[in-house]
Order: C-alpha cells, then sequence, then structure tokens
C-alpha cells in the first residue's frame, strides 16, 4: 500500500526529531570533557550504569521472549511483533537516556568555570536529545504498526511490551538509586557530617549512577511508555467509532506536538541567562503555542471544518493547557518558593515527627487541586466531544474520543517535557563531579543553581506523567470494555450458545449492582497500595545493605575519612545493583497476574473494576508520593540556602528528604507505570480470559 500525507507526516516529524536529537548529541560530544580526574569519575558512573544495565536486561530479556512468543501463540501473530517492538523500544529508551546524560554531565561540570550560560546550554542540550528521542521512537513505532497492521487491536501488544520493561527499569533503577542516596546521606551527611557527593564517601559513586540508572533511564522508558499506551488508547477508540478521518488523527496530533517540541528546544541558547527557570519556561509555551496551531491545520486538513473537527481540536487545545495546569499545581507544593515547603521547612525546626507529618499532609492536601484539574478536563472534553457526535447513539464514545485526544495532546508534549526534566540528572551529575574534583566553590554554585530547578522540573514531570496516565487508563478502561462487549456479541451464537439470556447479560453488566464490579473495585483499589509498600521496604532492604557497607568501609580504614585512603566506590555499586535486581520482579507479577486472574475467575466485568480501581487510588497515590518526597527533598535545599547546614535543623531536613526518595522517586513514578500495564494486559487478554471462564 502507498503511504498516505496523514501517514508520512508522522514519520517525517519522527525522522526530523531523530535529527535533531543527533545534532544536539555530537555538539555536546564536541565539548571538553575536563580532566583526567574529571574522566575518571565520570567513568566510573559510566560503567557502574552500564553494569547495572546489562545485568538487568539479563533478566529481562529472556522474560520478554518468552512472553512475546506466548502472546503471539495465544493472542495472535501481529500482537507478539507489537509486544516485541514495544519492549525492545523501551529498553532503548532507557539505554539513550543513560549514555547522553552521563557524557553530559563531566562536560557541563567542566563548562562551570566558563559561567551558568554554557552550563545551563550544554545539560538543556543533553536532556534534549533525550527529550526528542524518546517520543520520536514511540511515534514512529505506532505509526508503522498501525500502517502494517490497521486494526489497533491487533497491534495492542506494543502497550504490554513498553509498559513491562518501563516498570522494570522504573523499579530497578529506582530502587538503586535511593539505596544509593539513603547509604550515601545516613552515613555520609547525618553520621560522619561530610557534604553530599564528597569523594570520601564509598557511596558516592554509586549515588551519581542511581541518578543516571534512575531519573535518566527511567524516566526516558517510562515516558516513552506513556507516550504508547496514550496514543493506542485513542486509536482504539477511534477504531470503535469506524470513521476512517478519525482512525489517524491521534498519530497526527503526536506529530504536531514533536514538530512543535523541535522548534522549542531550538530557543534555548547560552547567552544572557541568570534565571534558568525563564528560558524553560520560554521554550515550553513556544512549543504550546505552535502545537496548537498545528493541531488545527491537521484538523482542517484531515478531519475538517465541521462542528466534530472542531470539537475534537477543542479536545487537544484542553490537553495542551492542562500540561501547564499540571505543572502549576506541583510547582506550587513542590517549589521552597511557595508556602507548603516554607511550612514543612520551619517545622524541621521541631524535630523528625514534625517534619514528617507535615510533608505528607502538604502532599495529601496536593491530590485537590490536582483531581480538580483532572475532572475539568475530562468533563469539558467529554461534553463538547459528544455532543457533536453525528450519530447520537455514538455520543459516549465520541466523548471518550475527545478525552482520549486530551491525554494524547498532553503526551504530545513530551518532547519538550522531557527535555526540560532529562537536563535535572545531568545537572545533578556534574555538581557531583565538581564537589568529587575540588572544583571550587563558584563552581558547585553554578551547578546548584542549575540542579535546583532541575528538583522542581522532575518533579513537575512526574505530575504530567502521572496525570497523562490516569487520562489514558480511563480511555483503555473504555475501550477494554467495548472489547469484551465485541467479543461476547459475535460469539453469542456459538461459544456462549449454553449460557441462559440471565447469565449471558451478566457477562456485560458493568453497573454496581453486579458484585464482580465490586470485587473487582476493591483488588484494583488495592493493588497501588501493595506495590508500594513493596517498593518502599525493597528500598529500605536495599539501603540497609548500603548503610552497612559505609560504616565497614568507615571502621575498616580510618584514613577514608582523612582523604588519606580512597573507599572501594565498585562495591557499592554493586550491592545497589544486587539487592535492586532482587526486589524489581514482584511488583510486574502484581501488576501482569491481577486483571489475568480475576479476569479467569470472575470475566471482564471485574477486569473492569479492577482496572477503574487501581487507576482512581493509583494516580492519587502517585501524585501524593511524588509531592511529598519533592517537597522535603526541596525543604532540605530551603535550610541548606538559609545558611543552617550541620545544624539540628539541617539533620532533620536530611533525613526528611531520605525519606522521601523512595516516595518521590521509586514508588510514586512506578505507579502510573503499573496503572498503564494493567490496562494494556486486560486488551490484550480480554478474548482469552473470557472464553477460559465459559469452559
Amino acid at each position: 500500500m502507498e503511504l498516505q500525507l496523514e501517514q508520512l507526516i508522522p514519520i517525517a516529524a519522527a525522522i526530523a526529531s531523530f535529527a535533531v536529537a543527533a545534532g544536539f548529541a555530537a555538539w555536546v560530544t564536541k565539548q571538553k570533557a575536563g580532566t583526567k580526574e574529571m574522566m575518571d569519575i565520570s567513568d566510573a558512573v559510566r560503567i557502574g550504569a552500564a553494569a547495572f544495565l546489562r545485568r538487568e536486561m539479563k533478566i529481562i530479556i529472556p522474560i520478554a521472549i518468552g512472553l512475546a512468543v506466548v502472546i503471539g501463540y495465544f493472542i495472535g501473530f501481529s500482537n507478539g511483533i507489537a509486544f516485541a517492538v514495544g519492549a525492545a523500544l523501551s529498553a532503548v529508551a532507557g539505554l539513550i537516556s543513560l549514555k547522553i546524560t552521563v557524557k553530559a554531565a563531566v562536560r557541563a561540570a567542566n563548562a562551570t568555570g566558563s559561567g551558568i550560560g554554557k552550563t545551563f546550554a550544554l545539560a538543556f542540550r543533553g536532556g534534549a536529545t533525550v527529550g526528542l528521542a524518546v517520543p520520536a521512537m514511540a511515534l514512529l513505532a505506532l505509526a508503522l504498526l498501525f500502517y502494517i497492521f490497521p486494526d489497533p487491536i491487533t497491534i495492542a501488544g506494543v502497550g504490554i511490551g513498553a509498559s513491562l520493561i518501563a516498570l522494570f527499569i522504573r523499579i530497578g533503577g529506582g530502587i538503586f538509586t535511593k539505596a544509593a542516596d539513603m547509604g550515601a546521606d545516613l552515613v555520609g551527611k547525618v553520621e560522619a557530617n561530610i557534604p553530599e557527593d564528597d569523594p570520601r564517601n564509598p557511596a558516592t559513586i554509586a549515588d551519581n549512577v542511581g541518578d543516571n540508572v534512575g531519573d535518566a533511564a527511567g524516566m526516558g522508558s517510562d515516558v516513552y511508555e506513556s507516550y504508547i499506551v496514550t496514543i493506542l488508547a485513542s486509536i482504539l477508540i477511534g477504531a470503535l467509532i469506524g470513521l476512517p478521518q478519525i482512525m489517524m488523527y491521534p498519530i497526527l496530533i503526536g506529530a504536531s506536538g514533536l514538530i512543535a517540541s523541535i522548534i522549542g528546544t531550538a530557543t534555548i541558547g547560552s547567552k544572557n541567562v541568570s534565571d534558568v527557570m525563564g528560558p524553560l519556561n520560554r521554550s515550553f509555551y513556544v512549543s504550546a503555542a505552535i502545537a496548537i496551531g498545528l493541531n488545527f491545520a491537521f484538523t482542517y486538513m484531515f478531519v475538517g471544518t465541521h462542528s466534530l473537527a472542531m470539537a475534537l481540536f477543542g479536545a487537544t487545545v484542553i490537553g495542551v493547557i492542562l500540561v501547564p495546569v499540571i505543572q502549576r499545581i506541583t510547582d506550587y507544593y513542590t517549589n521552597y518558593k511557595y508556602r507548603p515547603v516554607q511550612e514543612i521547612q520551619e517545622s524541621a525546626k521541631w524535630g523528625y515527627a514534625s517534619l514528617t507529618l507535615m510533608g505528607i499532609i502538604k502532599g495529601m492536601q496536593s491530590t485537590g487541586p490536582f483531581m480538580i484539574a483532572l475532572v475539568a478536563a475530562i468533563i469539558i472534553s467529554f461534553s463538547i466531544s459528544a455532543a457533536s457526535a453525528p450519530d447520537p447513539s455514538q455520543a459516549l464514545l465520541y466523548g471518550i474520543f475527545g478525552t482520549s485526544l486530551t491525554a494524547m495532546a498532553m503526551l504530545s508534549l513530551a518532547g519538550i517535557v522531557l527535555s526540560i526534566d532529562a537536563f535535572g540528572p545531568i545537572a545533578d551529575n556534574a555538581g557531583g563531579i565538581v564537589e568529587m574534583t575540588g572544583m571550587g566553590e563558584e563552581n558547585r554554585k553554578v551547578t546548584d543553581q542549575i540542579d535546583a530547578v532541575g528538583n522542581t522540573t522532575k518533579a513537575v514531570t512526574k505530575g504530567f506523567a502521572i496525570a497523562s496516565a490516569g487520562l489514558a487508563a480511563l480511555a483503555m478502561i473504555q475501550a477494554f470494555q467495548y472489547e469484551a462487549k465485541a467479543f461476547l456479541t459475535h460469539h453469542a451464537e456459538t461459544t456462549f450458545s449454553h449460557l441462559s439470556p440471565e447469565s449471558f447479560a451478566k457477562l456485560s453488566d458493568y453497573t454496581l449492582t453486579n458484585p464482580a464490579i465490586i470485587v473487582g473495585l476493591l483488588v484494583g483499589g488495592l493493588i497501588p497500595f501493595i506495590i508500594t509498600g513493596q517498593l518502599i521496604s525493597g528500598v529500605s532492604r536495599a539501603a540497609s545493605k548500603m548503610v552497612d557497607e559505609v560504616r565497614r568501609q568507615f571502621k575498616a580504614d580510618p584514613d577514608i575519612l582523612t582523604g588519606k585512603s580512597k573507599p572501594d566506590y565498585a562495591k557499592c555499586v554493586d550491592i545497589a545493583t544486587i539487592a535492586s535486581l532482587r526486589e524489581l520482579w514482584k511488583s510486574a507479577v502484581v501488576a501482569i497476574a491481577a486483571p489475568i486472574v480475576l479476569g479467569v475467575l470472575l470475566g471482564p466485568t471485574a477486569v473492569a473494576g479492577l482496572l477503574m480501581g487501581a487507576v482512581v487510588t493509583g494516580i492519587f497515590l502517585a501524585y501524593h508520593l511524588a509531592n511529598t518526597g519533592g517537597a522535603w527533598d526541596n525543604a532540605k535545599k530551603l535550610v541548606e540556602m538559609q545558611g543552617h547546614k550541620g545544624t539540628d535543623e539541617h539533620k532533620v531536613a536530611v533525613v526528611g528528604d531520605i525519606i522521601g526518595d523512595p516516595y518521590k522517586d521509586t514508588a510514586g513514578p512506578a505507579l502510573n507505570t503499573v496503572i498503564k500495564l494493567l490496562n494494556t494486559v486486560a486488551i490484550v487478554f480480554v478474548s482469552a480470559f473470557v472464553a477460559i471462564l465459559v469452559l
């Protein structure tokens, strides 16, 4: 078949994004890497991160191959292929993120001598390499898969592949980074009273490795997976409507956002930079404005100018607007410039209990405005789309499609959002290199200024990912129900002919009078809490081993603290690697098994309840965890900025930050991946467990 213009545009946008990302990567590589001492530290981080990913892939690849075969055999060849593509590219997304972050960090550290402008440009362009490459991979994969297999249900396996690998990398990287971070902070900063990233701390290299495998590789895989699942949800709903002119519309929305992100990243330079947040905000708003303009152009070209077309375009505008709204809410609750973090910082004067409680309170309070923003977006997008349905009997489907487009429009800006996020780990690592090589206080001030903004943008990106996961999951739940209903209707006279009309009706009864729905809601609502407990306890177990090792080294060789001998960094990296890999499979098993087991035992209605229960508790728990941890982190920074380092107040704030680490960097980010994995597993296996139920 010949490619049509609407199919060529996403492919061309992805190729252009790859080209610009390659240009940024080449520019970063050309910059001076610094002294031999700086390169030695960078190489140690690179080797440690590569060793972690290599060992993780030894576990993941056999599982992925086995699942691809199972899915291909039982669900369909195309779904097996799609699963393999989704999984492979998710791993590649993590690898790209890791490699460029390590390379950019040492160059950004070296650039601190030239001032904040050059350092910021280096960190941002390193991040933009990730930001433009990752969504380009997702867009290209979906566009080509949908071209080869035009029925979206036959490629739904791409979502499982993307979600599963993202979950593995998120969990493994999250446990690694927080185990190392907690070990380094508890013994180094609290007990030994040495600065963060001090070369005397045996866990400092592991801490820097963790920033890469957790924040860089983890976020790259996470955003790639969010992009895949969101487009997939929107295409599935569009296919149920059946209008050819809207089938490619979600992919075109992705293309417009990617083109806009390319232009937005080009606005960032190195001249006249004093407040780095200003250029970042400008680049985002430029991207958002261009995305809206391109969305209108693509709507006019490929959908039309009738009321439905304008309603769908309106739904995309809501999605674009929702991004800065979520950003502002998250920023307010996690930035030290605002009252919530200031109240947490003030509570540090009264001790550990006060700080802990105040952080939890503010994290819980943040879910209120977040919920209002999501509900408003859902109501408006649903209403305008449903009201414009050409066929009133399909108003519900059109409304759901409009909501899925709102989620897609959000994710279409993943390129610029991830670019803004990914420079944070680069700045963090650069600060570590500056500290470990003793470059001086002025150099450290440069990286601290960028890192402080990076902490805020990382928190904001987590909110963005959680919101998009919630909207995409709602669309996937509706798609699941329609697919289950279609399967039941198609086989009503064959597979289900032995059932009475009442029994058959129960298989598609999604009201709260159905006990299976109630059971599903309860099980689904519990899953995020079970997984959160697993992840935080996993971090705790891994961190305890790291703490023991750091203490052992300080006791065995007192000259480490005097600087006369070097600590054994490799041992700490190895401990974090082994501990994290031992923990990562538990949550994945729960997420994969739960919808299948419940579907086989109680049918599709119970699974629908499970999916809804998981999304309702999951997105708010994830947002609470991410914001609570981010607020504790910035409360500690505020204490330090006020000149209270080394005081009791500072020690309390450091412990708060340590508690928040597994909240914001492990459990919180993993939950939005869990929510989407539950949905994609349910979609792909719907026919299998419905058939098993009646046997």
